[in-house]
């Protein structure tokens, strides 16, 4: 009982500090139904409550799995959209896109997952998907660390089939170039303004050594570092990122405030100290972005109301509603096994 009462008032105290940024989208349209975020008020009312209880528990916990949570949603979206076929072990037909290059030995929090979706079926069995879990977590984790509030629109449905090459071809990679990370957000229906302001989560998180290791020395195929990384930055780095070893040691993408959702992270990259080559090129390889990063760098509020603009629009790739697709019973494996 006692962690019951904890727990709320830990989350009305987030959504007081942050209702005045909220957003409210009413209804998108989906494939045979539509999403809208009372979705579960009458078949689950205690729905939502529950979702920011667990994700507060965890957050509590560990800080950094904000991060890992709001994570999770970005790389489920860009697969096939946003269907929870991220959360599907492999077995039974299916091979799990855990097992991808962008998610093996990276993405976490799937225990987190499974402990939102056991007490929600301990509420209302078989009603939640695990879909509309990976949403409400990834705003409830952005809520926790100070960033902005958005309503969800809610009602996806859960797949019943992963895709190993699309997690490979779709997720943009750390080291990619601008250009390959824009036009994979262009396949999603996403635009410049929605990358650079969804690139923004990495004011929060971690990422490993050899995710941006290229960068410390042989950026370019000439066993240089990246011109565009600030050299004392780069000398910093290397202490605890040696070029061979050390892969899995762990760096703050944004090292001024790596617990807190704020605009620190458009700072740094102006500063020629973003930590992944997928965030400098924001800054260095396009005047348009450069201005948006530099508008951002100076107006949080703007940044805010972007993010949580553009977190409901990636949330909105193609959704399974109506007819299509389940309500998984376990978000690791559809129902039939």
């Amino acid at each position: 009982m006692a962690g019951s009462i904890s727990c709320f008032f830990m989350v009305i105290s987030s959504l007081v500090a942050f209702a005045p940024l909220s957003l409210c989208y009413e209804v998108y349209g989906g494939e045979g139904g539509s999403l809208y975020p009372q979705y579960y008020e009458k078949s689950c009312p205690k729905a939502l409550e529950i979702v920011r209880c667990e994700v507060a528990k965890a957050v509590a916990k560990e800080a950094r799995m904000a991060a890992s949570l709001l994570r999770l949603s970005f790389h489920d979206c860009f697969v096939q959209g946003c269907d929870a076929s991220l959360l599907l072990d492999s077995g039974n037909g299916i091979t799990s896109e855990k097992n991808s290059n962008p998610n093996r030995n990276s993405v976490r929090g799937f225990n987190v997952i499974d402990d939102i979706k056991a007490a929600l079926e301990k509420e209302c069995p078989q009603t939640v998907s695990c879909a509309d879990i990976l949403q409400l977590a990834a705003r409830d984790s952005t809520v926790l660390s100070g960033g902005p509030f958005w309503e969800v629109p809610l009602g996806r449905k859960d797949s019943k089939s992963a895709s190993l090459s699309g997690s490979n071809n779709n997720i943009p990679a750390p080291n990619s170039t601008f250009q390959t990370i824009l036009t994979k957000f262009k396949r999603q229906g996403l635009d410049l303004v929605d990358l650079v302001a969804l690139s923004g989560s990495h004011t929060i998180g971690n990422s490993r050594c050899v995710s941006f290791r290229q960068r410390l020395y042989n950026q370019a195929g000439n066993n240089k570092p990246d011109s565009t990384l600030d050299e004392y930055y780069a000398a910093e780095l290397r202490n605890r990122c040696p070029r061979s070893g050390g892969d899995s040691n762990l760096f703050f993408l944004d090292f001024v405030s790596p617990t807190k959702f704020d605009n620190s992270y458009f700072k740094l990259l102006l500063a020629n100290k973003g930590l992944l080559n997928s965030d400098q090129v924001l800054s260095t390889k396009n005047e348009e972005s450069l201005q948006l990063v530099k508008v951002y760098a100076e107006n949080n509020e703007l940044f805010f109301q972007h993010f949580a603009s553009s977190m409901i629009k990636m949330a909105n790739i193609s959704p399974l509603t109506g007819s299509h697709g389940e309500i998984r019973k376990n978000c690791r494996k559809i129902n039939s096994y």
